[in-house]
């Protein structure tokens, strides 16, 4: 039985089907996204969607769709569906549709009376191109089967409208065309594995709708140009392949090349496997020997703070130490071009937040706990490095401070945690000073630069930082630890923010915790009631006038409802090794309960992976990214503790 499988009853019913989407990338940014019923539902969708580095730091929407046509006896049918002004759905093509499923690529079965046609979704690994395999199952008479491509050749953010700028012209290429609606763009090269008839009949299809964008009140409506239609004959049982994308390929090796591609994939056939796919398609490969991770799709690029949080989930957790290795190693020369104030040109994003670099050290514990012996060889004197660059006082906005230990970072005008979203520039949670899970963060790196210390022989360094490390616990307690059993979020001067907010999750999930068993056991406690729901963390207390039910509104609004409530998937890895920790097995009913929960996600928004976040009250629904990496890694994560327990 398929694990990612939709019936008929689904495929047909829009007010479900439009909701569900399905993502494919290679590890060069490029992607493929779009409904399962094969309309577009946001800007951001289409069938080739790619970087142009030499552009901008933008994706482009190259190849918007590719409607077919299937024609017998003279008679028309359109598998294709777009949404047009008006609430209209034009072809109706979804209709046709009696089953789709994912588990190792994306397959539509249509049935049109006697005809029964296959199309398989295929995104190259390597290039950016996408490949579309049409099977012929069943007719009772000739058939011809007609595609009509729909080009846009524009940034995501951004829409098009009919214009006397294009490029209308083509090229004749072997098996197919080029073309290239705009100059500076690459050529879009579409091939056929069989010799087609191109008909050139250049057209605007105007006022296309997007719904999801619609309904966010995001700009929704464009225009998409069509330079003709391709038509081929198909007999039954034939396989007919296409191929789109910046670079011609020899036709003759379609078939092979689809075939290489399927056995490279893994089955999409459990929640670990979906989780494991997902993870791959994070991986961002733009040169030789250049590794990183995207912090998402379908509009984020590599940001500092995302790769190091989700950098063991995508690797260790798969067993994957070598692509730790790689995505590391990337990263520290610019890590240390940073720390010693040199410019560097660097994909990795924001390397300057305050709290990357014990984001890094984190990361750097999770591989020394898996291979030992590779990080003392590997990574032990960049850690040195790390901790004599925090305790020198020399990160521009974060202040070792000597009378408590601790660190403070200036956050009333800037964003400096996860917690980052923004409005007229200024910070919608300005969290300044004494931040906890900082603070917790540093008191773990402490502790474990000490323990690293002993194993190496260096027993005087060993003694200074577990001096350093008690005055810093003993800091933390007095200065986060309040009498109500939870800890305050941030201390700025003379105010301590009340707000339960699930920061605090990381003074207890750490391998070092500065608190006591029965503090730990009252955190765990708040979050539990408070803050858990079955798809993720709330950012704040229901119990809080500030907190938001909903992510809807305004831009505006939506910023102050982003860290105001909302539950995010990635902080589970840190409340599921907190709470196992402190109850043992014990706690696996209850992770358990947790992880069949996310489990059930598969099959809503982007299947397959899990988003960004989500609402915190029934029906949960999803918000941001669609495929986030923080969520997929730390569920990824936490599967491994839990089956360490197990």
């Amino acid at each position: 039985m398929s694990y990612l499988k939709f019936d008929k009853e689904l495929m047909i019913n829009l007010e479900y089907s439009l909701y569900r989407n399905i993502l494919r990338t290679n590890r060069k940014g490029a992607y493929q996204n779009t409904s399962i019923s094969g309309c577009n539902t946001t800007k951001y969708q289409g069938l080739l969607v790619m970087p142009v580095p030499y552009m901008d730091d933008e994706n482009h929407l190259i190849l918007s769709s590719f409607d077919e046509t299937v024609i017998q006896h003279g008679a028309e049918f359109n598998l294709g569906i777009h949404r047009y002004a008006g609430d209209n759905y034009s072809p109706k093509g979804h209709k046709y549709i009696r089953e789709f499923n994912s588990d190792s690529i994306p397959k539509t079965i249509y049935r049109i009376g006697g005809v029964i046609l296959s199309k398989e979704v295929m995104f190259s690994s390597k290039e950016n191109r996408i490949m579309i395999r049409y099977t012929l199952l069943d007719a009772h008479s000739p058939t011809t089967i007609r595609f009509r491509p729909f080009l846009a050749f524009r940034k995501i953010s951004q829409l098009t409208r009919e214009n006397d700028q294009v490029d209308r012209s083509f090229r004749e290429v072997e098996n197919g065309i080029s073309t290239c609606m705009y100059f500076g763009y690459p050529e879009l090269y579409m091939q056929f594995s069989k010799k087609p008839e191109f008909v050139y009949h250049p057209d605007w299809y105007k006022d296309i709708e997007y719904l999801q964008d619609l309904l966010n009140g995001d700009t929704y409506q464009e225009d998409l140009y069509v330079p003709g239609y391709f038509e081929m004959p198909i007999e039954k049982n034939e396989s007919i392949i296409f191929s789109a994308g910046d670079m011609m390929v020899d036709p003759a090796n379609l078939s092979n090349e689809y075939e290489l591609e399927i056995n490279k994939r893994t089955p999409r056939s459990s929640f670990f496997n979906c989780l494991k796919n997902s993870s791959h398609q994070f991986y961002y490969i733009p040169g030789k020997n250049e590794y990183y991770l995207l912090a998402g799709y379908p509009w984020f690029k590599v940001r500092a703070r995302d790769q190091f949080i989700a950098l063991p989930g995508c690797t260790l957790a798969i067993d994957k130490p070598d692509d730790f290795e790689k995505i590391m190693d990337t990263a520290i020369p610019h890590l240390r071009n940073f720390m010693n104030d040199k410019p560097s040109k660097s994909i990795l994003k924001q390397i300057d937040d305050p709290d990357v670099l014990l984001w890094v050290i984190w990361s750097l514990q999770q591989y020394c706990n898996e291979q030992k012996e590779r990080f003392a060889e590997k990574y032990s004197a960049f850690l040195f490095e790390i901790i004599g660059y925090l305790l020198s006082g020399k990160h521009p906005n974060l202040a070792y401070q000597e009378e408590d230990g601790l660190l403070s970072t200036y956050g009333r005008d800037v964003a400096v945690s996860w917690m980052n979203a923004l409005h007229n520039g200024k910070p919608v949670i300005p969290r300044s000073g004494y931040l906890v899970e900082f603070n917790a963060l540093w008191y773990n790196a402490l502790k474990f630069t000490e323990e690293i210390s002993r194993n190496t022989g260096k027993e005087e360094e060993a003694a200074l930082l577990e001096e350093k490390a008690r005055l810093a616990g003993n800091s933390f307690k007095e200065k986060f630890m309040n009498d109500a059993g939870y800890l305050y979020d941030y201390v700025d001067g003379n105010f301590k923010d009340p707000d339960v907010r699930p920061n605090m999750l990381l003074a207890i999930s750490l391998a070092y915790s500065p608190l006591e068993r029965y503090q730990k056991k009252s955190v765990i406690d708040f979050v539990t009631k408070e803050l858990l729901t079955p798809c993720g963390i709330r950012s704040l207390t229901p119990k809080s006038a500030r907190f938001h039910p909903q992510y809807r509104g305004s831009e505006k609004e939506k910023k102050f409802t982003y860290f105001n409530g909302m539950a995010f998937p990635w902080l589970l890895g840190h409340y599921i090794e907190a709470y196992l920790k402190l109850f043992q097995r014990s706690g696996l009913s209850l992770v358990d309960r947790i992880m069949v929960e996310m489990e059930g996600e598969m099959q809503n928004d982007c299947i397959g992976t899990l988003s960004e976040f989500y609402d915190p009250n029934p029906p949960f629904m999803a918000h941001g990214g669609y495929s986030f990496a923080m969520s997929v890694a730390e569920l990824l994560r936490a599967q491994k503790i839990i089956n360490d327990y197990q």
